[in-house]
């Protein structure tokens, strides 16, 4: 069987969009079992409240839950487990010393399947404040409504 070219988008983490800034992103493969492959394939991940820490020289997701695959008999594992990154030792020093001496944190924003393989993209983020939030709701809401009046006025063109 060929493997598949391209993008196939698995899971995002709205949440993380909502309540960071983010400045960096860094695509990043995972560890994984075969059968969380074959559940994360059925679209299984959640992402909400998954962070991720530099343990050791390595970095690992937590929180990150893979529901068991329903035809995984005794190979299930448990669906919290930490999931190592897999990035090169520069990109771990860089993202470890960042989040220690400037207050950043890891965040997954969203895994996808590129060329048959589980990626997970990384942001390196700080945490918004309630005004920020407000604000970047403000300004979604205003975007929105002038793209629907620009909808209203080609239809009646």
């Amino acid at each position: 069987m060929a493997k598949k070219k391209g993008v196939k988008p698995i899971a995002q983490n709205k949440k993380a969009r909502h309540d960071y800034f983010i400045e960096e992103s860094i695509e990043c493969g995972i560890e994984l079992k075969g059968t969380e492959v074959k559940s994360m394939r059925q679209g299984k991940v959640n992402l909400k409240e998954s962070f991720a820490m530099v343990k050791n020289g390595e970095i690992f997701v937590q929180g990150m839950h893979i529901s068991p695959y329903e035809h995984g008999n005794i190979f299930n594992t448990d669906p919290l487990r930490p999931k190592r990154l897999l990035l090169h030792k520069s990109e771990i020093r860089k993202l470890g010393s960042a989040v220690q001496r400037q207050g950043y944190a890891l965040v997954p924003l969203d895994v996808y399947l590129k060329d048959g393989r589980m990626k997970l993209n990384l942001g390196l983020c700080v945490g918004k404040h309630l005004h920020d939030k407000r604000a970047s709701t403000a300004e979604r809401d205003v975007k929105r409504e002038m793209a629907r009046m620009v909808r209203t006025n080609n239809r009646s063109e």
